[in-house]
């Protein structure tokens, strides 16, 4: 058919001849590819004497059929010769993957890389720190700079909004730590402990603990993303070239807010775990509502909750700092913006349970074990 590239294999007195008509152009040549790859046989030439035209990807097929099949090109025209001249000796033998390299050469290469690259994260951390510091101090100096409206706005997104998904994860957390206590406390007959039990361990440990977890989750990501896309829009590039500056409008206001709010969500999330044990002390244990909570006055001394409290603004920091500098970090492509959210969350809770453990330390050698 006109206008097609085409092909024939004919058998001649010398071997096969494998005749190729037609327009051999990256236009046209798609259809016939896999045909011309699957061809069996020893191939003796590859007749281009009827080829109307011919291009690069056309004479790079011829190339590659003569050189699977070791046969000779005949017939081709001057444009033909010219390509193939050209194209003479860039086939290779090499694969198309490099060799891997075995696992315990990757490994130690992989970890190293890691803690080299980590000189330019801390780096990084450290400027962004004291940039920070220097906003901060601007906006001491000039306090009508300060942006209340977002401020508030933030304060409504880390904590008006977080009150039910905390409040009903501490409730659950309550019934499970009162139920399994109970459990577990029953084989020595001390069922009524389970009172001293829910109440220390949630407003000294994991009433913050685990609010500062759900805000990484819930805020921190989202003011990596946030502050993320407004890096890929370059939107962050307008505000400077207009004279605002990105610290002080996003950066500041975020962080305080989870500054402020944390030490709130974090006494109502141990009030919430409180209640959800005594639910189940009164289901379980007999122990009536309103005893149990009376009994939680009696039993929790009065640093168990200042100690929950002093922790709840470092976790807010800590988190709040995670996700902003992440967000700062973003260039590229709307990937990174992922990974970035990704590296907030992961890093805030990991620095916040090793804070905790560090704080349960001094606690302890300061007596408030």
């Amino acid at each position: 058919m006109a206008g097609l590239a085409e092909y024939e294999l004919e058998q001649g007195d010398g071997g096969a001849v494998l005749k190729l008509a037609g327009p051999y152009l990256v236009s046209t040549i798609g259809a016939l590819d896999e045909e011309l790859r699957s061809l069996e046989g020893p191939i003796a030439k590859v007749d281009l004497a009827s080829v109307s035209e011919i291009d690069t990807v056309g004479a790079w097929v011829a190339c590659q059929i003569a050189g699977e099949h070791n046969a000779e090109i005949v017939g081709a025209s001057d444009r033909a010769e010219r390509l193939l001249d050209a194209l003479e000796g860039l086939s290779s033998d090499y694969g198309i993957a490099p060799p891997r390299a075995p696992v315990w050469v990757r490994v130690p290469e992989a970890v190293g890389e890691k803690v080299f690259n980590a000189r330019s994260g801390i780096v990084g951390v450290v400027s962004f720190l004291g940039a920070l510091l220097i906003s901060i101090a601007r906006l001491a100096r000039h306090p009508r700079n300060f942006r209340m409206v977002a401020l508030v706005r933030q304060v409504e997104l880390v904590g008006v909004s977080a009150l039910p998904i905390i409040g009903l994860m501490s409730f659950l957390i309550g019934i499970v730590i009162a139920q399994q206590g109970a459990v577990q406390l029953a084989a020595f007959g001390a069922e009524t402990l389970t009172v001293n039990l829910v109440g220390r361990i949630t407003l000294r440990e994991l009433g913050v603990l685990m609010t500062a977890i759900m805000v990484a989750g819930r805020s921190g990501s989202a003011f990596a993303a946030e502050i993320g896309t407004m890096k890929l829009t370059e939107e962050i590039d307008a505000m400077r070239t207009i004279g605002i500056s990105p610290m002080e409008a996003l950066v500041v206001p975020r962080i305080l807010a989870a500054v402020l709010m944390m030490p709130l969500l974090g006494f109502y999330a141990s009030c919430m775990a409180i209640i959800g044990g005594a639910f189940v002390g009164d289901i379980m244990l007999g122990i009536p509502f309103l005893t149990f909570l009376s009994r939680i006055q009696e039993v929790v001394p009065t640093y168990d909750v200042w100690v929950g409290l002093i922790k709840a603004p470092v976790f807010g920091l800590i988190v709040a700092l995670a996700g902003c500098y992440h967000g700062m970090q973003v260039k590229g492509n709307s990937e990174e913006v992922g990974l970035r959210t990704t590296l907030s969350v992961v890093s805030a809770i990991f620095a916040v349970i090793v804070l905790d453990a560090i704080f349960a330390v001094f606690f302890t050698e300061l007596g408030w074990g």
